[in-house]
């Protein structure tokens, strides 16, 4: 049975903090006052008994007359300084109280007047990102904290699309400096293998195994250079693509690898699949990156199961396979660079270990996540999530 949930407590904003700050003072400053008049108005009275110079001695029966008199007008003045002691706590405290409103009212309103730069400073670098990095705040207004503040985020804007320049530079020519080694290589082992006289078994054998290793370097390059740009948000031939199309296609260009090790497809993805917007050529590879992931790390003569949906505001594409029973934490750090399962899951030792933290960081630069889990049964699950797109219609590639 699942616990109600307890409600949700009001987010201490500063603008609350300075909203009580506010408030308490001015009450503060308010209760002072009215403390202060009372007791300047309800002060000690005092009445001295000084009879007039050349007032002549009054008789005995007239003194006492004089005095009774004199005790029933301080007894009517007692009566009338407690009435009015009591009007004035009454009238104070209806003060205080429209006060305490009041200050609250102008607390906020002060708070809010105060912190209004930084709220258009929050904003304005929230809608900076790094396709538009060369955006800056430009706060205008004197030369106050708010101001350095503005200024320290513009220079640390400016360092960051410095350095991201920089990195696209790096990733734009790392292809063309280290694959050209690469080529040069193999271009060098057909050399060798295709003399007229025939080359011994030896070299045979180690041309083939250099093919290999190059070949397993040139597939390491090509994922870490995918894996770059799409950290680095490099969307460029951003388009509505179809999920279930771009499973369609990995599978069929797949079908000789499945077929090789006898797996079972199950697909659940036609042409009425959900759309997406982002990169085509990113989304194909994360698509692959998947589907390999499912062929590779799989049992011969085991199975896959793929569908494509759309699940409220998001398309989904879930990739299961069977298996033994995996680790949940083992499974979750999949979607880092160069971590493996091991071997024994898979029964091959290829790969680079960067399939699903491309899958990962391609899904991450769409909006989208990735999520990894470790089947009661046994196999693994592999759900990638991603905004529906806007448009309606597949644009053709």
């Amino acid at each position: 049975m699942r616990k109600p949930r307890r409600p949700a407590l009001p987010a201490r904003t500063v603008r609350l903090r300075f909203t009580v700050l506010y408030g308490a003072l001015f009450l503060l400053s308010g209760t002072g006052l009215l403390a202060i008049a009372n007791l300047l108005t309800l002060g000690p009275l005092q009445i001295s008994h000084v009879a007039p110079a050349g007032t002549p001695p009054l008789q005995p029966s007239a003194l006492a007359a004089a005095l009774e008199h004199i005790d029933l007008l301080q007894g009517q003045l007692s009566e009338a300084r407690a009435a009015q002691a009591r009007q004035l706590l009454v009238g104070s405290l209806v003060a205080l109280a429209v006060m305490a409103v009041v200050s609250v009212v102008l607390g906020r309103f002060v708070a809010g007047r105060v912190l209004r730069p930084l709220r258009t400073i929050t904003a304005a670098t929230r809608r900076i990102s790094a396709d538009n990095l060369h955006e800056r705040l430009a706060a205008p207004g004197p030369a106050d904290e708010v101001k350095d503040l503005a200024d320290t985020i513009d220079e640390l804007l400016e360092r960051l699309e410095g350095s991201f320049a920089a990195q696209r530079r790096f990733v734009a020519n790392a292809s063309h400096e280290l694959r050209t080694p690469l080529a040069t290589m193999r271009a060098s082992l057909d050399v060798a293998v295709a003399k007229p006289e025939p080359a011994p078994a030896q070299t045979i054998a180690l041309a083939d195994r250099l093919r290999t290793e190059l070949d397993q370097v040139d597939r390491l390059l090509e994922g870490l250079l995918v894996l770059a740009r799409t950290q680095h948000g490099d969307l460029s031939d951003r388009t509505t693509v179809s999920l279930g199309r771009l499973v369609s296609a990995a599978l069929d260009a797949r079908a000789a690898d499945v077929t090789a090790r006898k797996l079972t497809v199950h697909e659940n993805a036609g042409r009425e699949s959900p759309l997406t917007e982002g990169s085509r050529t990113l989304l194909s590879r994360m698509v692959g990156n998947v589907i390999d992931n499912a062929i590779v790390h799989n049992h011969e003569g085991g199975w896959i199961r793929v569908a494509a949906m759309a699940d409220g505001a998001a398309a989904r594409l879930v990739v299961e396979t069977g298996g033994r029973v995996l680790d949940q934490e083992q499974v979750a750090r999949l979607a880092q660079p160069f971590q493996r399962l091991g071997a024994d899951r898979t029964g091959s030792g290829d790969g680079s270990g960067l399939g699903l933290s491309i899958v990962a960081a391609v899904a991450a630069a769409h909006g989208g996540e990735l999520d990894l889990r470790a089947r009661p049964e046994g196999g693994l699950r592999v759900t990638v999530s991603l905004p529906l797109a806007a448009a309606a219609v597949e644009v053709p590639a």
